[in-house]
């Protein structure tokens, strides 16, 4: 019995080591996206390796509720001659936006963060990318999008309850409705017909967001070893996620969670092995931009 209970305690273990190394290369998987409509060469900034639903600050995004959300800082810009009141009007614009207008400055944890960040990048360059690229060579890319369809459909709780919190109740029926129809048409969630046939999008609401539409401020930006890049207010949402994730619930056991942690992380950087190909040659301080990238991109959906 003794030597039984050793060896579960070392297969968590096992498990729990894998699923910490490749989870910290999800770093930069969720950080930055590339368009898939890229013009030819490297991006130049990391806002232009952002997805389409992330554009930088300047410009005007649509959110999934169909409502426009200008950014002020562009539209004083645009309206105001070229004189020395310029500026004025743009500091006063960044202040009616708030204290989260320019986050990538409040970044007090830097002689730590920075460190773990090179860390991060190592991870996804020496473990994760190289296991992404056997994977990829023996699992067809029509399976993958299958499998990371599947995962997708099964974590709509917690998008669905952010969305009520949020106020956002279009967002909550288009989530319910793609669960329902993707898990019956779509064969358990393996295929997308609510977005391919009847045009129905996800939404991208988490409780990290739901904070900061409660007027919770972010918090020093913070990098922690095998994590992607978080703020204090999106750790604290990513803890109340987990919670809700429906997996904790029907695999109760932690090495049966982790596995499928992993199976998931390696799948999707599978689906993204060109991600930056050509985009770190190209940045000076990949530190700060993916800092900047991302706190915009928080801000942005939080607009929404």
């Amino acid at each position: 019995m003794l030597r039984l209970a050793l060896n579960r305690l070392a297969t968590v273990a096992c498990f729990g080591a894998l699923a910490l190394a490749v989870t910290a290369c999800s770093t930069f998987s969720h950080t930055a996206r590339p368009d898939a409509r890229q013009v030819a060469g490297p991006p130049r900034t990391i806002e232009a390796a952002l997805p389409a639903d992330a554009e930088p600050a300047g410009s005007t995004a649509t959110s999934p509720e169909g409502d426009r959300a200008p950014d002020p800082v562009a539209a004083q810009a645009q309206s105001t001659p070229e004189t020395p009141a310029l500026e004025e009007g743009m500091a006063q614009a960044r202040d009616d936006v708030g204290t989260d207008a320019e986050p990538d400055e409040y970044d007090p944890w830097e002689r730590w963060n920075e460190p773990m960040f090179n860390f991060n990048r190592r991870l996804d360059t020496y473990v994760l990318k190289p296991v992404a690229k056997g994977y990829n060579f023996v699992v067809p890319d029509e399976i993958q999008i299958m499998i990371s369809n599947g995962f997708d459909n099964i974590s709509f709780v917690p998008r669905l309850v952010n969305s009520l919190l949020q106020g956002k109740v279009k967002g909550a029926g288009r989530e319910l409705g793609r669960f329902l129809i993707n898990s019956t048409a779509g064969v358990g969630g393996l295929f997308d017909p609510a977005k391919d046939v009847f045009g129905i999008l996800k939404s991208r609401e988490d409780f990290g967001q739901t904070l900061g539409v409660w007027g919770v401020g972010s918090g020093p930006y913070l990098i922690v070893p095998f994590l992607e890049p978080l703020t204090v207010r999106d750790g604290v949402g990513k803890a109340v996620d987990s919670a809700l994730d429906p997996l904790s619930y029907f695999l109760p056991l932690i090495w049966e969670r982790l596995a499928m942690k992993v199976g998931d992380i390696v799948n999707e950087r599978s689906l993204n092995l060109d991600l930056f190909q050509g985009f770190e040659e190209s940045v000076i301080d990949m530190y700060s931009a993916v800092r900047h990238a991302y706190l915009q991109r928080r801000l942005r959906l939080i607009r929404e």
